[in-house]
């Protein structure tokens, strides 16, 4: 019996990424970044064959300009240089996003390894790109917010737009809503916008309710799915398979481009929702199903959100790695030996034994039926109905 060739993959990643550092308090902290490049090494993902690495570049002010105010670009700038002021307009030196002297390049690099991404999707050198450094959503066009400056999966989407791509499905399965690529995308009938998160009822930014569903030329291109405080596993998953797959598959995307930040992790101190290892990985899966069903495989992933930075982030994103590269890590994996040591050494705490939180993934499928006492079927109803009928689904079946 054959199987597939593992798909040509690229990792972003140069040490240069973890200047991206606001304090060494801030949640956004880049020792993040450094201990999942650890354990991706410690598990050996990068010895495969088909997967290599890449630097990011610093994108050039022409090339934010893509998505972004040439007044914002010099905003940010001027913020680096004079890092003790708060321009509340543009939501630079505010609590959330503090200014520091590299600012601006330490920024714009994060958004050029997603330009990278494109470009290599564009050029045909790989089918799966990674840059778990990224995931920048809540930036918009003229203004940082949620620890975000340069909306970098924006970027990508814009690059691969004037490329020639002419439909790309941007999923974001962050528990905050991800308003800044909306806002940007808003408009674009190219650009499908999927965003599964905790309600604004009760999270940042308070915002992505199923009747966004955006601009005058675009009705539909911007689908919310906005599940209670509480949700476990499987109301996620359940919500995700109720709306995703249904539109993605109307919609005919070329590439996905998808946002993994993993702050909806029980452990994770950020959000209410209650997700697990096992079912991030298992939604990385899914994900990457789409693009092999719809995009010949085509696929961005990002990191985003996610602040638990030894029990969750390392496990989560390497399983996203190693998943891009065409070899998922089993669940009951046991976390390198020489990882555990340093994060013992470096900070005093035993970090887990497993790659996985021995979860229960069962999820009750739509078919099964609409349960209006669930608060999570009423969710992923109040979205089917707004979105749904736009793409000639029904609601109720489809």
């Amino acid at each position: 019996m054959s199987t597939a060739p593992s798909p040509p993959t690229e990792v972003v990643w140069s040490e240069d990424l973890m200047s991206y550092r606001f304090s060494d308090s801030h949640p956004m902290h880049p020792s993040r970044l450094d201990l999942t490049m650890r354990m991706i090494e410690g598990l050996g993902i990068l010895e495969r064959d088909n997967l290599s690495l890449v630097a990011p570049g610093v994108a050039s002010d022409d090339e934010l300009a893509a998505v972004h105010d040439r007044d914002y670009i010099a905003a940010v700038r001027h913020a680096g240089e004079h890092p003790g002021e708060v321009n509340e307009e543009r939501g630079l030196g505010t609590e959330d996003d503090p200014a520091f002297a590299d600012i601006h390049v330490a920024s714009a690099r994060l958004a050029g390894g997603s330009l990278q991404a494109a470009d290599s999707i564009l050029a045909g050198s790989a089918l799966h790109v990674v840059n778990f450094a990224g995931g920048m959503h809540h930036a918009a066009r003229g203004r940082a917010s949620g620890f975000c400056i340069y909306n970098d999966a924006a970027l990508a989407i814009q690059r691969l737009l004037d490329g020639g791509t002419q439909r790309v499905v941007y999923i974001d399965v962050d528990a905050h809503h991800g308003d800044g690529t909306q806002s940007i995308f808003w408009d674009d009938p190219r650009v499908l916008t999927i965003s599964l998160h905790e309600s604004g009822m009760s999270l940042f930014p308070g915002t992505g309710f199923a009747n966004e569903i955006g601009g005058p030329r675009a009705l539909g291109s911007s689908v919310n799915v906005a599940v209670p405080a509480g949700t476990t596993d499987a109301g996620w998953l359940r919500a995700f398979h109720a709306v995703v797959p249904q539109l993605v598959a109307a919609f005919g995307p070329e590439v996905v481009v998808s946002q993994h930040g993993c702050d909806g992790h029980r452990g994770d101190d950020l959000s209410n929702l209650r997700l697990s290892v096992d079912g991030q990985r298992q939604n990385a899966l899914d994900i990457a199903d789409l693009a092999q069903r719809h995009c010949q495989g085509r696929w961005i992933a990002t990191g985003g959100g996610g602040y638990n930075l030894i029990d969750v982030v390392p496990r989560t994103w390497s399983h996203l790695v190693a998943i891009a590269g065409g070899q998922p890590v089993p669940l009951r994996t046991e976390v390198p030996g020489a990882w555990l040591d340093y994060v013992l050494e470096r900070y005093g705490v035993q970090g887990p034994q497993l790659m996985n939180d021995g979860a229960d993934l069962w999820w009750r499928s739509w078919e099964v039926g609409y349960d209006p006492a669930d608060a999570i079927d009423r969710t992923i109803m109040a979205t089917r109905k707004e979105v749904f009928p736009l793409y000639g689904l029904d609601p109720w079946f489809d």
